[in-house]
């Protein structure tokens, strides 16, 4: 049913988009408009992409030009499959470890900067057994990133699957976004029809793929309420509060929620073994809320049977490398010179 009501809204979304731009046929051919010289967001090498402007009612967080709704729906099979053909070689004869970063809510930079940055601390921090694939929702990245929905991390689990060696690798999937009180996850890219992600459906998509070790983060207000679906052998769950309570440091104010902070940024970088950060980071954001006076989130963390010796001999095959600084990504008003370039490739 969700399925078919995803269709459907796909569909309709299409429709509208063509009524409100008169004289258009159909879908442009993407290969046929002109290309820029301007670069990407990201500074990667990402393909410039072809100018068409958006329509004038796709929503707030929308770019005023770049490509239509339409045109980013159609191309995320194909950068489903970029993303995955891009993971560096897995290192044989190791456990490896697979980063699946999903930032949800488009209108706050805040996190984009945690999927992007958590991407780069394990590339350079963690060796070659480290590798990274990133979904996010962010008017700046449209062209450089999948985005962050239900149907790209179940697409994203399935190729990751294909890759890792299931008796050895780990999985860990960073999720960050708001949260609400019946334990929802936001995911945004207004106008397109984004399912929402709540905690039964997280744990419903990863039953689908059979990992045997997992690291689950969930960095959300009221995020100890994935906890329950998510727990089992071989699994260590990671939540930014407890299942009652909100987290802090989200906000357009914000590079960088608490969580994110205390857990990627300091901890990780001081060492790399997650429950050990997790314990620093638990400690240095109660700190933060009793000086704001704000009620403890109190952070959750549960520890499935096998996961942390995996993690331990995953560590053995590394050297961490040196701290990794934190840079915020360019915000989408002073990015939008990546959002009027989309990619001359077609095909589904």
């Amino acid at each position: 049913m969700r399925t078919i009501l995803t269709v459907l809204l796909a569909f309709a979304a299409g429709i509208l988009t063509m009524l409100l731009l008169p004289g258009r046929a159909g879908l442009p051919s993407i290969a046929s408009q002109p290309t820029s010289s301007a670069p990407a967001s990201s500074g990667s090498s990402v393909p410039n992409e072809a100018s068409t402007e958006a329509p004038a009612n796709s929503g707030d967080d929308w770019p005023n030009a770049g490509p239509t709704p339409e045109q980013v729906l159609y191309a995320q099979p194909r950068m489903i499959r970029d993303a995955l053909a891009q993971l560096t070689p897995r290192v044989a004869g190791k456990p490896n470890l697979y980063l699946l970063a999903f930032a949800g809510d488009s209108s706050e930079d805040v996190f984009r900067n945690e999927a992007e940055y958590a991407a780069q601390l394990f590339g350079k921090r963690f060796g070659a057994t480290a590798h990274s694939l990133v979904l996010e929702n962010n008017p700046a990245s449209l062209a450089s990133h999948p985005l962050a929905s239900w149907s790209n991390l179940d697409a994203a689990l399935e190729g990751l699957g294909k890759v890792m060696q299931p008796d050895q690798d780990i999985l860990l999937l960073y999720v960050t976004s708001h949260g609400s009180e019946d334990h929802t996850l936001l995911v945004d890219m207004d106008p397109l029809p984004l399912d929402q992600l709540g905690a039964d459906d997280l744990a419903g998509i990863l039953a689908l793929h059979k990992f045997k070790w997992k690291v689950l983060v969930v960095n959300a207000c009221y995020s100890g309420g994935f906890v329950p679906p998510l727990r089992g052998p071989g699994t260590l769950v990671l939540t930014a509060a407890r299942a009652d309570r909100s987290s802090f440091g989200c906000g357009s104010d914000s590079d960088i929620t608490y969580f994110g902070k205390a857990w990627l940024l300091d901890a990780l970088n001081r060492t790399p073994d997650f429950i050990d950060a997790f314990k620093q980071a638990s400690g240095e954001i109660s700190q933060w809320e009793q000086k704001d006076k704000l009620t403890s989130s109190e952070p959750q963390i549960d520890m499935g049977s096998g996961i942390a010796e995996q993690l331990a001999l995953w560590r053995k095959g590394f050297t961490p490398g040196p701290k990794v600084a934190f840079k915020p990504a360019a915000p989408a008003s002073a990015s939008s010179s990546a959002v009027t370039q989309w990619s001359g490739q077609t095909t589904r």
